[in-house]
Parts: C-alpha cells; structure tokens; sequence
C-alpha cells in the first residue's frame, strides 16, 4: 500500500497517459459489431487470475474481520491513559487503575493493568470497563466466549463479576463469575449469552469485585461466534463476502505492514504464533497498534477456510522511514529468517518449525506456490533491493526450487519469475488503459498486480469506480496468460469515525454491519463468470467507453461474455458467433446505476447490486443493447 508521510512523501504511481490507448476508438454509430470465434481459443486464463490482498490499514485485523471485541486487551496507554478502559466505582464504592511496568504474565506481556479496589461490596461494586471497537455488538441468545489473565494480593478479594451492560440502560444483559483468583498469573475462561435482546452495538464489557484488594488484569478477551466456529477467529459476515469474491489466493501479511516504518517494527512472524499471551503486539505503519491475534497460523487458516493459496510475503531489508538491511552478511539473518518461515508453512513435523506449527494445532502442512520478496522496494532510495532480492532468490531457490518468487519492480541484472506492479488512478485513466498488457513480452516475467483500485469515492468507491475497474479487468483477463494474479486494494474498512486510513476501499464495515461496494459486486462478477481460456474475438465499431472480454470454460461448456458500457448513454452491440452451437436463452447479470456517483453505504447497503435475468433469443447473430452506466455478464450454454 502506498503511504504518505511527512518522512517520505510517496507519489502515487501512475501510467504516463501519452502512453495509453484506449482499447475501443471507433466512434459509435450504428452500433457495435463484437465477432467471437468460439472454436478458436486465443490465450490460456490463469487459473488464480483474482485473489485477496490485505494488510493492517483502516482497522482492517483488529476491529474488523479479527473478530475480537475488546479494545486494547492488553492495556497500552499514552499519555491520556489506558486507552479504551475506565474506571467503574458503584455507589460508594472506591478504586484507582493504573497500569503496572513491573509485573505481568509472560515475557511478552510483562506489563498489566493494576486496579486498586479501597472500598468495595456485594451491592457497590468496583472495577473497569472496555468500551470496545465503536461498541460492543451484541445479538439474541447468542454465546460469547472469553478469557483473561488475572491475580491478585488476597484471596480475600472474592471472585470477578464479569458482565456485558447496556450503555443506554445500564442493565447486564449476560453475566458470569470468575472464582479462584489467586496470588499467581492464571488464565481464566468464561461465557456470556444474552437472552431474546435487540440488537445493539451500545454495549460494554464490565469487571468488577465487591471486596477491598488489589487486583491485577492482562489479556482481557471476547468472542461473538466466529467464521467455521474458529478459535480466535475471524467475523461471520465479512468472511462471507470475501468467499463469494471466489478468491484464489490470498496475499499477506500486507504491504506496509509488511515493512513498517523502522526495521524493529516490522512484521516478525514469530512473534505471532503460539499462545496469544506470547505475542508482544507492535506498532502498525497506519498509527495504531496491532494486537497480533490475526498472527501468521491465523492467516493460514483464512486460507484454509476460503479455500485460497497463500500468496506469502517475506520481509526483505527495507522499511519505510528510509532504513535498509544491505546485501551480504548483514542481510543473513533476515534470509534465514524467510527460510524458517517456509519452513514453518510448507515442512512436515520432522522439521524443526514444521513441528512446531504442529504444536500450534496445525499438524499438516499448507501447500505455498509464490513468495513475494519485500513490498514496493521502488521506495528504497539506497537502491539496494536488486542486491537484497538475489540474495534471497538464491538461498530458497536451493531450498525450494519450485517456489515462484515474485520482486516487488523490475530488475536490471536478473529475470524474477514474477514482478509485483501496483497502480491506483483515476476511472478516465483505467479506460485508456485496457491495453496496457497486450504488448507485453510473453518471454518476460510473468505479472502480479498486487494492488490495484479506481480511487473514486470514499469510504468506499462509487459507480464510476466499478466502471474504471471493471473496464481495466477486461484487459486482465485478456492478458491472463502473462497476468497471473491480481488483487483490489484495500480491501477492508472500518466506517467508524476515525477507523479510515485510505479512501476508495472495497468492503466496508461498522460495529454489526458490512456492506459491498458497487467495486466489490463488479469484482464478485468478473470471479464468479471466469472461464480457462480466452476465445479469439474482434469488436468494431464501438465507442470509446465500450470495453470487453470473452471466455470459456471447457468443462462446464460454457461461454462467459463481459460487457462494460462507461457511457451514460446505451450501447447497441451486435455480437456475431461462429463455431459453437449455444442454448436459445442465457443467463444476463447486470450492475448498473443511473449516475457514476451512485453507490452503497452503510445505511443503504444494497442500492446497487447484480441483478439476474434469462436472455432469450441467442443466436449466431445476437442484437443486443447495454444499459448506459452498466456492468453485464452473458453466461451461455454450449448445447
């Protein structure tokens, strides 16, 4: 992900328009002649053409699809306090929290939160409470489970009443007691079901005790029901809009995240895995801290869950505030480190991190085709990356050499399998860059868009963007014999006040809901409608906001025609087939709005979204007429 700063100011990267054609001229009169040759494939489609790409940016992991919902679990504090937990004192009650440097129940954690209870009982109760992210959202009869680390300077302090209050009523709506807080660090569970509630994210966690005593608190954690009922998983609904994206891969840990701003913030996989009291959090490029909960076998398994390959990128010597690792024996332990972490995905339990992701709870290893060596290393002024990316490329290509490794720009000296290109511009722009891969030199590596977006709308795109996108796509599947992969970014953002890094973004989210852009339903068409091979076709006659593409599955027999009209104005196309012999009705999808402007929000969800309709009268000469502001998809049938 590109990033400005005041330390570094990042341009963003653009095409030079004069370089640009559009992939329609001709000037729209009568209407557009599209001629298809269904019996003459053109190019094979890569079969994991669309995928994921994410990154800890607009509350991405932690609160969004990490499913936590406390805030702050493990008590981080400026100078304003602890953040997100505050003071409760029922009635006459009396206490005073502050955190404490000293102990703590690991060598990762070794600070607390510290709540001194003066005066406490039954009915006047004392303690802290965690206002969550933007609320804490709660449903009927549902179950939540937790868990916190906890002691304390007496047995006399009693047991903790654990409870989710209302903020409006100030009831509890699901309670539970912890007993047997002793004079040692314990982890202790406990679960909370509401009963025939309504819905409501004004909600929060509350810990109290009705005794005098000093009570000490790390950890503190809760769970709605979770994606495939995972352990520490991730949120139902935003996991079910990213599966019916079909996604082939998925690229993590992140761009930037990836980095970070200095060398000792950057992403240190084994810091993340085990035992979430052994994984010390750090600090996120975007401005917040990471709990870490979405740590590397987190990630795997999301693979797992959505069936993708992981698309692994491995640090690689630079981040961002300008600081680099130079090639040689500087740069070893970093390489030794990305073989340990190959080795902890793809190694059998007879290796050393193969063993322990078995101790981890994942026994079997993950099946790894492309590493990614950095991200945007086009940044690194030193110019350096060349040097650090042979280095790399050599030691785990003698350790794997089927892994295709993709660099992160093109390189002077040697040939990558795979370059990473990123590109973030405007609607007109991505209509004049269609063709940007037709010339491309099939003897050359192979191509990864690993970020890409129509930066149109904000907190999420508008119509105009999905034109953009959807336009650009065409282009894609066009030339997915040299574009391997390619992924939208952001992907996620959190809608909150406050939660948004980087406008222009896919899914978006608050507290209880999600919604799709009108980007995200184009890129859930062009996945879902994807044949193996592109069919040898020519469009004439067509303006310049008409784009195409046209593939075919073999296997299922069947013949997926995307149209894009970017035009406010309807587009009659004649569409002239020839070698296959198809049904008399398709299957028509079509997203369109009346403005570019239109789009979704959280309050409005599905103002545009595909709708289905039969498409009757197909024959070798098919009239048809594309909406203005429309995205179709003509799904039909060899008979």
């Amino acid at each position: 992900m590109l990033k400005k700063t005041f330390a570094r100011a990042a341009a963003w990267i653009v095409v030079p328009l004069a370089c640009l054609a559009p992939f329609a001229l001709h000037s729209q009169t009568s209407g557009a002649v599209l001629t298809i040759r269904a019996d003459k494939p053109a190019s094979q489609v890569s079969p994991t053409l669309y995928g994921l790409m994410t990154e800890e940016i607009n509350y991405s992991y932690d609160g969004g699809i990490y499913a936590e919902m406390v805030r702050n679990r493990t008590f981080g504090g400026d100078w304003s306090g602890i953040q997100h937990w505050f003071l409760v004192e029922k009635g006459t009650a009396e206490a005073a929290l502050a955190p404490d440097k000293q102990t703590g129940p690991s060598e990762a954690l070794k600070a607390s939160l510290r709540i001194e209870v003066k005066q406490a009982d039954a009915q006047n109760q004392a303690g802290v409470l965690n206002d969550g992210w933007w609320g804490m959202p709660l449903r009927p009869n549902t179950t939540y489970k937790g868990s916190l680390y906890a002691k304390t300077d007496s047995a006399e302090l009693g047991s903790v009443t654990v409870s989710l209050v209302s903020d409006d009523s100030g009831k509890p709506l699901a309670t539970a007691s912890i007993a047997g807080i002793g004079t040692d660090w314990k982890q202790f569970q406990f679960t909370l079901k509401t009963d025939a509630i309504a819905p409501s994210v004004s909600n929060h966690l509350s810990l109290t005790v009705g005794h005098a005593g000093t009570l000490w608190l790390n950890l503190v954690s809760l769970f709605p029901p979770t994606y495939r009922d995972r352990v520490n998983g991730n949120r139902v609904d935003l996991m079910e809009k990213l599966a019916e994206m079909h996604p082939a891969f998925l690229r993590f840990p992140g761009g930037n995240y990836l980095e970070g701003d200095h060398i000792n913030e950057r992403y240190q996989w084994k810091k993340t895995i085990g035992s979430l009291v052994d994984r010390p959090t750090h600090p996120s490029p975007w401005h917040y801290h990471s709990s870490d909960g979405l740590g590397f076998l987190e990630f795997l398994e999301w693979c797992e869950d959505l069936k993708m390959q992981p698309v692994l990128a491995v640090y690689a010597g630079y981040s961002m505030a300008q600081e680099h690792v130079n090639p040689g024996p500087d740069l070893d332990p970093y390489v030794q480190d990305a073989l340990d972490e190959l080795e902890y995905v793809t190694g059998g339990t007879d290796t050393k991190w193969g063993a322990v992701r078995a101790q981890n709870g994942h026994p079997e290893p993950f099946k790894l085709h492309y590493v990614e060596i950095g991200n945007e290393d086009f940044f690194d002024k030193s110019g350096s990356y060349e040097g650090r990316y042979a280095q790399y490329y050599k030691a785990i290509k003698a350790k794997y050499p089927d892994l295709e490794l993709i660099a992160t720009m093109p390189l002077k000296n040697m040939k990558p399998d795979v370059v990473d290109d990123h590109y973030y511009l405007r609607a007109t722009q991505f209509f004049k860059d269609t063709t940007h891969y037709d010339k491309t030199d099939r003897n050359g590596p192979k191509i990864f868009v690993g970020e890409w977006a129509t930066r149109e709308g904000s907190p999420t795109t508008n119509f105009g963007a999905a034109l953009g996108d959807a336009a650009w796509m065409t282009g894609l599947e066009r030339n997915s014999d040299i574009v391997v992969m390619a992924a939208y970014a952001p992907l996620l953002v959190n809608v909150n006040p406050g939660g948004m890094q980087w406008e222009s973004d896919l899914i978006g989210y608050d507290t209880m809901h999600s919604y799709g852009s009108p980007s995200y339903w184009a890129q859930v068409m062009f996945s879902k409608y994807l044949g193996s091979e592109t069919l040898e076709s020519k469009l004439e006659g067509a303006g310049p906001k008409l784009f195409y593409s046209v593939t075919h599955d073999s296997a299922k027999k069947r013949i997926y025609l995307k149209l894009v009209n970017a035009s406010s104005a309807p587009a009659p196309v004649t569409i002239e087939w020839a070698g296959a012999k198809l049904a008399e009705a398709g299957k028509l999808v079509t997203l369109s709005a009346h403005t570019t402007q239109a789009t979704n929000t959280i309050q409005r969800p599905s103002e545009i979204v595909p709708t289905e309709s039969v498409l009757h009268g197909v024959s070798e000469h098919l009239r048809h007429t594309v909406p203005g502001y429309a995205i179709q998809v003509i799904e039909l049938e060899e008979r």
